[in-house]
């Protein structure tokens, strides 16, 4: 279960009724002008994405992206930036100053947290050496330039960002804590886990304890702006696979065991915005973004208890404009200024669309229709990207390594005795042809005799491409089913990079026949060694491997279990056969036994005698003979 909301968002996987569900990715948007929005996507990759111009502002690949993934993000207060020329400026000239969100902190699941700075476009610092597991939470200080983080080794952090070291340090819980936040006034902390705790601050002791929630909680949010002794305190929370948000009251008697307001959802939540009051008189405004994509919108007076679960005021949902509606998935959503503005995030998190909608909340369902392109094009300020783009027109031609048009075999430099033979009378074979040539089980790697087809490397590649381009099943099959290695590799690595992503999808669907699996492996290894740098660039590459990757997890799941059930079959049938020995010894025994009974006396002192070879368990002709009078199965 993890946390996506509002300052702060979570996606580190914690054990919830002793199950882990799916992984939802860190995404939220920055304070104030909500100019910017981040978030991490499948691949790693931290992106921030400008509202105003919906383009890619800066992204940031940690170095350990993939070991130490992103779980969780949250903006830091707004700062004040000084823009302009670095000149000495005269006393006549203005300066402009204006504050902008700056500094962004994400935890990671190898227990540090990163500051990264979008002023600069580049890591601000690391912080590290206190936590022993992976960071669930980070909270910012309102006020001071503190950074508070919540981990899997139950301790809470207190950083000073200005040495970048720890300032306090303590435990907070004996479970993993889950979820942080500051009061605006920066006096109280809020942590949880199962449990909800309060604490002070400055002496750094539980102030207040709140139960109710049987999973993890992962979202907690002050609601008021009210101090504690006023019985005006309200803040609410949020737990995993729970569709409700509850509402607590700090009540100055102590008298706050249980919670004031529940607000129903349709799925457990993600992300969460809220406009606090400041007063009995005004509303909370709420918004939420579940699980299943829905928007809820709340609007509520908090003055006391209320008995009955209040539903949301409008619901938002979005979906495609195809005659079949698909729905399209919000990713997030804050509020504006008045009450009918929302600045929506939906689709993929690799390239999200932002929008800004008016809603009429006087309706209760609401669904908006987007037409969202599928495709991924990632665009990014020049301001920013290092990298030229070339300007490409109508009569430009892209080359490619590979074999351009499939119109003849590369020709590369002969190594060894591996020299390929001209035949200046043979004519070039189409597909057919040379399919009908391929004998895969006498493929010879030093050449054809004179005569007959020659079958090389370039002509598996060329038929490869061709078979990956008509997804012809009989061309496939034949190329797929050749088991030398060093056919494999150079088949492989004389493939255009067009081929080379249809190659892995083909290897994939084929990898489900068992029956395959074991040619499908050797392809899949010379894939993965020879275009590993091709494949890394892809931006959508774990949406492309994602069933591959899983479909071996599961393989390799299973094949300790089957290790074991082999040995207990191996333990079983070595028993069974010791068992059938012993019994066929026995009645061997038997019979030879009862054969000396019957002979005559003289026939018994001529066994006697030494010339007579009796019996042996290791005679194995006699034990055969014997065997078979009985009709036994040795």
């Amino acid at each position: 279960t993890k946390r996506v909301g509002g300052a702060g968002t979570n996606a580190s996987e914690m054990a919830a009724d002793g199950g882990s569900s799916s992984l939802q990715l860190p995404c939220v948007f920055s304070p104030k002008s909500r100019q910017f929005l981040a978030l991490c996507a499948q691949d790693g990759r931290l992106r921030i994405w400008n509202t105003d111009s919906k383009t890619l502002h800066q992204e940031y690949v940690p170095s350990a992206h993939l070991s130490a993934t992103c779980t969780c993000i949250a903006w830091g207060p707004c700062r004040t930036v000084k823009e302009g020329p670095q000149r000495k400026k005269r006393k006549s000239e203005a300066v402009q100053v204006e504050e902008k969100a700056d500094l962004l902190a994400m935890g990671t699941a190898a227990g540090t947290v990163l500051i990264y700075s979008t002023a600069k476009g580049a890591l601000h610092c690391t912080l590290d050496g206190a936590h022993s597991g992976g960071v669930n939470c980070v909270q910012w200080h309102p006020e001071e330039s503190l950074l508070y983080s919540g981990s899997d080794d139950t301790n809470i952090v207190e950083w000073d960002l200005q040495t970048g070291k720890t300032r306090s340090k303590w435990k907070a819980d004996h479970a993993a804590v889950t979820s942080l936040c500051v009061s605006p006034d920066g006096k109280l902390l809020l942590s949880a886990g199962h449990i909800i705790k309060m604490w002070d601050l400055d002496t750094k002791e539980v102030y207040r304890k709140f139960t109710g929630h049987s999973t993890a909680v992962t979202t907690l949010r002050f609601a008021t702006t009210r101090p504690p002794d006023s019985n005006g305190l309200y803040f609410l929370s949020g737990a995993a696979h729970d569709r409700l948000l509850s509402v607590w009251q700090v009540r100055e008697d102590g008298k706050d065991k249980n919670s004031v307001v529940s607000f129903t959802l349709t799925d457990e939540p993600q992300h969460i915005d809220l406009v606090t009051s400041n007063s009995k008189e005004e509303a909370v405004r709420l918004a939420v973004v579940c699980k299943d994509g829905q928007l809820h919108l709340f609007e509520h007076f908090l003055n006391g208890p209320c008995k009955k679960p209040l539903s949301p005021s409008c619901t938002v949902q979005m979906s495609d404009t195809k005659e079949s509606p698909i729905p399209i998935p919000l990713l997030a959503a804050v509020l504006g200024a008045d009450t009918r503005t929302v600045m929506l995030a939906y689709g993929s998190h690799l390239q999200p669309v932002m929008e800004k909608v008016e809603i009429n909340t006087a309706e209760r369902h609401v669904c908006l229709t987007r037409d969202v392109q599928t495709t991924l094009s990632l665009s990014m300020e020049t301001t920013v990207s290092k990298v030229k783009t070339p300007i490409v027109n109508a009569k430009s031609k892209v080359l490619v390594p590979g074999l351009p048009g499939h119109k003849a075999p590369l020709k590369g430099t002969s190594q060894g005795s591996e020299k390929r033979k001209k035949d200046t009378d043979t004519k070039e074979m189409s597909i057919a042809e040379r399919l009908g040539e391929i004998d895969l089980s006498t493929v010879s790697e030093k050449g054809a005799s004179k005569g007959t087809a020659s079958l090389t490397t370039d002509n598996f590649a060329v038929l490869l491409v061709q078979g990956l381009e008509s997804n012809d099943a009989s061309i496939l099959n034949k190329v797929f089913q050749t088991r030398k290695e060093m056919v494999i590799k150079k088949t492989v690595a004389r493939l255009p990079l067009s081929a080379v992503l249809p190659l892995v999808e083909e290897v994939t669907y084929t990898f489900v026949l068992s029956y395959r699996a074991a040619l499908m492996v050797r392809w899949l290894k010379a894939v993965l060694m020879h275009h590993t740098s091709y494949l890394a660039s892809l931006p959508d590459l774990v949406t492309q491997l994602g069933v591959l990757y899983h479909m071996i997890e599961s393989r390799v799941k299973m094949f300790h279990k089957l290790t074991k059930l082999d040995g207990k079959l191996y333990l079983l049938m070595t028993q069974v056969s010791a068992n059938i020995c012993s019994v066929v010894h026995s009645i061997i025994s038997f019979n030879l036994t009862s054969q000396e009974l019957s002979l005559s006396h003289k026939e018994r002192m001529s066994l006697s005698s030494p010339h007579f070879c009796s019996y042996t368990p290791g005679s194995c002709e006699a034990v055969k003979t014997q065997a078979e009078k009985f009709e036994c199965c040795f």
